[in-house]
C-alpha cells in the first residue's frame, strides 16, 4: 500500500520549514494526501492553507521531485509517495488546524523528521539549499 501525498518545500537562509502535529513526535514537511479529484497544485494550495494559514502563489509552483519511504507510524511495507513543489506565499506561515508547530530547520535536525523527510533534507543537502 501507499500513501500519496503532496508537500511544499520552502527554504529561507538554508532552512526548510517543517510542521508538526498535535500528538506526533516528527517534524514533516507541510502538506497533506489529496482529495478524489484533486491535482497535485490543487491539493497543495488547500493543504498549505489549511495548515499554515497562507495563501500559494499559483505562478509560483514548481516541482522539485517525488520521494518514497516507510510510513511513519504505518505497518512495515506501507509506504508514503511524496509528492514535492516549492512556492512562494503571500504572508507570514503560523500553526492551523492540526498542526501544533511550525519550525524552521536545518540538516542537523534530521533525526526529528520522518523517514520520507530524511531522505528530502539528504537530498536538499546535496543541492547546497540546506546548512
Amino acid at each position: 500500500m501507499e500513501i500519496d501525498k503532496v508537500a511544499l518545500i520552502r527554504i529561507e537562509k538554508g532552512k526548510v520549514l517543517m510542521t508538526k502535529s498535535f500528538g506526533k513526535d516528527k517534524y514533516y514537511l507541510p502538506g497533506g494526501k489529496r482529495e478524489k479529484g484533486e491535482s497535485d497544485e490543487q491539493t497543495l494550495v488547500r493543504e498549505i492553507a489549511e495548515e499554515l494559514d497562507v495563501e500559494i502563489l499559483t505562478d509560483t509552483v514548481t516541482y522539485n521531485g517525488t520521494f518514497r519511504a516507510q510510513a511513519d507510524g504505518k505497518k512495515k511495507g506501507v509506504t508514503v509517495k511524496m509528492t514535492c513543489y516549492s512556492a512562494q506565499y503571500n504572508r507570514q506561515p503560523r500553526p492551523r488546524n492540526e498542526i501544533e508547530e511550525v519550525r524552521w530547520m536545518n540538516f542537523g535536525d534530521i533525526d526529528l523528521v520522518a523517514e520520507v523527510d530524511k531522505k528530502i533534507f539528504k537530498y536538499l543537502k546535496e543541492k547546497g539549499e540546506l546548512v
